[in-house]
């Protein structure tokens, strides 16, 4: 039983798995039964780039995926349906930022679960990552964050914030379709209202880093046995879920949510009917599909 040991690929496995009923709007509505159906797959193939697994690692890996969405599939999409539902009751009533602190909760209660239920797996790949594959795992992170850093450390203020506000147009037209430009100005100062310091992101991100290559090394060096492992492990996991850490981080990370929801609350106080109905639509798209997920024996 093996999976997998990194943060990087732990955080994309978060997003395919459990993160994907929430961040549905990141895909059409049409496209999440072929997307989770096909999710496996694709979350070894993103694995694999990382770690460059072997043949002796390769089967075990994909038989552990293959378990975990089984899992998945029986035990957590209908409370994926349960948030929608109460999504839907939101959109239709007073939404307010208490209902959205619960919801960030839930989702980084549910996204706890998936990490622990994945922790002996990711131990038992751990104690298999190779010193080559150690090499590999590191240069790909320095790719990704050369490439981290063309995109959102170099410009200026207004680029960046430009840049920002066309990803962040991009999940709220999915949600309620097109914007008038009033309604985009009006989300255009909410969004210029969130802090914007993208090096902390940075920062944070190579501190993670390094932590899982610490720890690797450890394992690999001390040869550690699974229950010695285990902690360690675990530790990375919790460091990824309470992401900053240091004060100084953790402000800006807080303030950073606090005015994502403003923004968020700005968003649906502005929606016409029309704009309300069409994200209920979809809302209830979702539903119907993660029903349809959750019936089918796989």
């Amino acid at each position: 039983m093996k999976k997998f040991n990194t943060q990087e690929p732990l955080s994309q496995r978060f997003r395919v798995l459990c993160l994907v009923a929430i961040m549905a709007v990141l895909t059409a509505c049409s496209g999440i039964k072929l997307a989770y159906n096909q999710g496996d797959t694709l979350l070894y193939w993103w694995l694999d780039a990382y770690v460059d697994l072997d043949s002796e690692q390769a089967p075990e890996v994909k038989q552990d995926i293959k378990e975990l969405f089984k899992w998945h599939r029986q035990t957590q999409l209908k409370d994926y349906i349960h948030i929608l539902t109460n999504a839907q009751r939101q959109l239709a009533g007073n939404l307010s930022k208490a209902d959205l602190d619960a919801d960030y909760r839930d989702i980084m209660n549910r996204t706890e679960l998936l990490a622990l239920k994945a922790l002996p797996e990711l131990t038992d790949l751990a104690l298999t990552i190779k010193p080559e594959q150690l090499a590999h795992l590191e240069k790909k992170f320095n790719k990704n964050n050369e490439t981290f850093r063309k995109k959102f450390i170099r410009g200026t203020v207004d680029e960046l914030q430009e840049q920002r506000f066309k990803r962040t147009m991009e999940q709220f037209d999915l949600w309620f379709g097109d914007f008038s430009r009033d309604q985009e100005a009006q989300l255009r100062k909410a969004s210029d209202a969130r802090p914007l310091n993208n090096q902390i992101w940075l920062d944070e991100r190579l501190r993670r880093q390094q932590k899982i290559l610490t720890v690797l090394r450890k394992i690999d060096k001390e040869n550690l046995s699974k229950e010695a492992a285990a902690p360690l492990v675990q530790g990375v996991i919790k460091d990824m879920l309470a992401r900053m850490q240091s004060p100084e981080h953790k402000q800006f990370l807080d303030a950073y949510t606090d005015s994502t929801m403003q923004m968020v609350l700005v968003a649906v106080k502005i929606a016409t009917p029309e704009q309300k109905a069409h994200a209920q639509k979809r809302m209830q798209g979702w539903i119907t599909d993660f029903n349809a997920l959750a019936a089918e024996t796989k």
